[in-house]
């Protein structure tokens, strides 16, 4: 069966290597050019993998672009593979190859449809959330599932964990998803379009820390957007600080002070108070590419600089 595969991030590097493996390295393998990494946080050119897999290789910025269209058709090719690719393929698309294209979402298809799902996933503290290989159709991931595993989320976990526990999960079920095609087993699961739920896009920005929330707020804001992502940050003294870890502090109580204010500091690091007065202990940050602690009783700011 000769299959396309199109990505441009990290865990579509994951899913190829996996495929690769099984003995089923597609035949195509489209991809973003490098002038054009700045659209992904993960990005990751699959060029060299490709040339390793055996594979042709297609850059482009436009999955729907005739070029794309022209070579999926021409090479007669059975089924496209998309995965990581944050643009709507179009009819053109979906219809040329014979069996139809699969995309990759990680949510509990039919809910958390749409952007940024790790972060929101996160973000509203669910605790499990699940990884679903779907056909494609004319909507945005509502097409019928394919497979789907289930995910546990940690109380802990952070934005780079969940990725981790997401491409594993891809990993796993690829191979196996190309298998039950290429037998022609492959199920078509019709999504209960009733419990949809959609997740908006997140920018940069909205890793911005407002440490007028309460502690939890503002520690799961940090889990959520670090790594893979850009980080979530504040203000000190007109230059941005990201903050890349941090911790509950359990001495809280002991320290008064205002929102954002550095109220400590510790061998690990350096403690902000909160809105509901309690505290959380940074433990790894980013000052103008440096390790620079902020002042001891400096203010954080709430908007960014």
């Amino acid at each position: 069966m000769k299959t396309a595969f199109v990505g441009a991030v990290e865990g579509s590097a994951i899913a190829l290597e996996a495929l690769a493996g099984a003995g089923l390295a597609p035949r195509l393998v489209v991809t973003l050019p490098p002038d054009a990494a700045h659209r992904h946080s993960d990005y990751v050119d699959l060029a060299p993998l490709a040339r390793k897999c055996g594979s042709e290789l297609l850059y482009t910025k436009d999955v729907n672009a005739p070029p794309v269209i022209e070579a999926l058709l021409g090479a007669e090719m059975d089924l496209a593979l998309v995965i990581g690719w944050s643009q709507i393929c179009g009819p053109a698309f979906r219809s040329s190859a014979r069996l139809g294209a699969v995309g990759f979402h990680p949510a509990p298809l039919p809910r958390m449809r749409g952007r940024a799902v790790i972060p929101w996933t996160i973000l509203l503290a669910e605790t499990t959330t699940a990884a679903s290989l779907f056909w494609l159709d004319e909507g945005v991931d509502s097409g019928p599932l394919l497979l789907q595993e289930t995910i546990e989320v940690a109380e802990d976990e952070t934005a780079r964990t969940l990725y981790l526990k997401q491409t594993a999960a891809l990993a796993r079920m690829l191979p196996e998803a190309v298998e039950l095609v290429r037998t022609g087993n492959a199920p078509r699961i019709e999504q209960d379009h009733a419990r949809a739920t959609y997740c908006a896009k997140r920018t940069p920005e909205d890793g911005l820390i407002d440490w007028r929330q309460p502690a939890q707020s503002a520690l799961r804001l940090i889990r959520a957007a670090g790594d893979p992502y850009p980080g979530a940050f504040t203000a000190y003294n007109a230059h941005k600080l990201v903050i890349d870890a941090a911790e509950p502090f359990a001495e809280s109580r002991r320290f008064i002070g205002l929102p954002g204010q550095v109220v400590s500091d510790t061998p690990q690091g350096f403690v902000v108070r909160c809105g509901d007065g309690d505290c959380v202990h940074i433990t790894s940050w980013r000052l103008d590419g440096a390790a620079r602690k902020p002042r001891l009783h400096s203010k954080l700011g709430i908007h960014a600089p």
